[in-house]
């Protein structure tokens, strides 16, 4: 199989004959996605949706784990101004997942180790989602004194389920893989050391079959799901995301926002 290092950054891009390997690459911090990563992530995406030759994506984080949720150590930089926290989500994180989601090529998701925040939001823009049987799942962010972004949310329930949406979300608990077998959101769970050729057995075998039926396959899918709507578009169907543009990021200069960053950057438990 011919084999090609397209990009090389902290969102890494190979061409494997027609399977396109994206890894996550920021390892020390467990592959946490860093405001850049996320731009990165969208271009690499846009720039896989143009080549035609290529017929199924397959994503991975480096080392051992998926992604850890977002860096945490940039919050404070942008996460205190409704203008700064706005833009953070709606043009750096859903430009990316959005870009996703596009894809008329089928992703595979390669999940070991963390799978938490925008790790299970990456993952959730996935068609098929393999896991390590020590994978874990979660967005513990009400720790950190802030909720998961609109439509982001609505993505991560969409394909989790509501139930464990709510837990994840209002309880900050934590999934095995096991778990979210049950509700759906995995394909398989395989032995940790049995992963990485499982991914890579599936990908091939996509990546053999018909890629024009594919990718209108990832059209139909694509249009069986509601939009999910920006913040400044209010929708009136009872399934879309109905949000106040106004009030969507009012939290950004809240104490408990700024208490949560601030205790997690200081090692300490928040005070609430």
């Amino acid at each position: 199989m011919s084999s090609q290092t397209v990009q090389q950054g902290q969102i890494q891009y190979e061409r494997q004959g027609a399977v396109a390997r994206v890894t996550i690459a920021n390892p020390s911090k467990f592959n946490a996605m860093t405001r850049a990563m996320w731009r990165e992530l969208r271009a690499v995406f846009e720039r896989i949706h143009a080549h035609p030759e290529l017929r199924c994506v397959l994503i991975a984080g480096q080392g051992a784990h998926f992604c850890a949720g977002g860096d945490i150590s940039e919050y404070a930089a942008f996460r205190f101004q409704q203008a700064s926290l706005r833009d953070f989500h709606e043009s750096d994180v859903w430009g990316a997942l959005q870009s996703m989601l596009d894809c008329d090529l089928p992703i595979v998701a390669q999940i070991s180790g963390n799978c938490m925040g925008a790790g299970v939001e990456i993952a959730s823009c996935c068609d098929i989602r393999l896991a390590a049987a020590s994978a874990q799942f979660g967005a513990p962010i009400a720790r950190l004194g802030f909720p998961m972004a609109p439509r982001e949310a609505a993505l991560v329930a969409r394909e989790v389920g509501l139930g464990v949406a709510r837990q994840m979300l209002l309880a900050a608990e934590v999934f095995k893989a096991a778990d979210m077998k049950a509700c759906g959101f995995l394909s398989q769970v395989l032995p940790d050391e049995a992963l990485a050729a499982g991914v890579q057995a599936i990908a091939l075998r996509i990546a053999a079959l018909a890629p024009q039926a594919a990718r209108l396959n990832k059209q139909t899918f694509r249009a069986l799901n509601q939009p999910l709507a920006p913040v400044n578009q209010a929708k009136e169907a009872t399934n879309s995301v109905v949000t106040d543009a106004d009030n969507a990021y009012a939290y950004a200069e809240s104490c408990e926002h700024r208490e949560g960053i601030t205790a997690f950057l200081e090692k300490r438990k928040p005070a609430f």
